[in-house]
């Protein structure tokens, strides 16, 4: 299996683009295409796995529950949601797209 992670992004502003890069039991990469999406007022994401997010372009905003302010995201920047910390995306670029590379790790591992 091999790819490219930029290759055919067709960002969409009336839905963000999911798709699994590779699943394997334990484990699933997935690339994230926004385009000015955020999450639904008053929604969180509580996940029972663990995430590990890359920015890789364009730009966002996460906000935990347990913290005051959204952390903003610039290419490059990652970072690791444990299970059940629940977080929200509050902003992505409008303007161009942003692509983020998930890696989502269960829980009991």
């Amino acid at each position: 299996m091999n790819g490219n992670i930029l290759a055919d992004l067709r960002p969409d502003p009336a839905a963000e683009r999911f798709e699994d890069l590779l699943a394997l039991p334990g484990v699933r990469i997935e690339r994230i295409v926004s385009l000015g999406q955020t999450s639904p007022p008053d929604f969180w994401y509580d996940q029972p796995q663990g995430e590990w997010v890359l920015l890789i372009e364009g730009a966002a905003a996460l906000r935990f529950a347990d913290e005051e302010s959204p952390r903003r995201l610039q290419p490059g920047d990652y970072l690791w949601i444990a299970p059940h910390r629940r977080h929200r995306v509050d902003w992505t670029a409008p303007d161009r797209a942003t692509v983020w590379l998930a890696v989502h790790l269960d829980a009991a591992r």
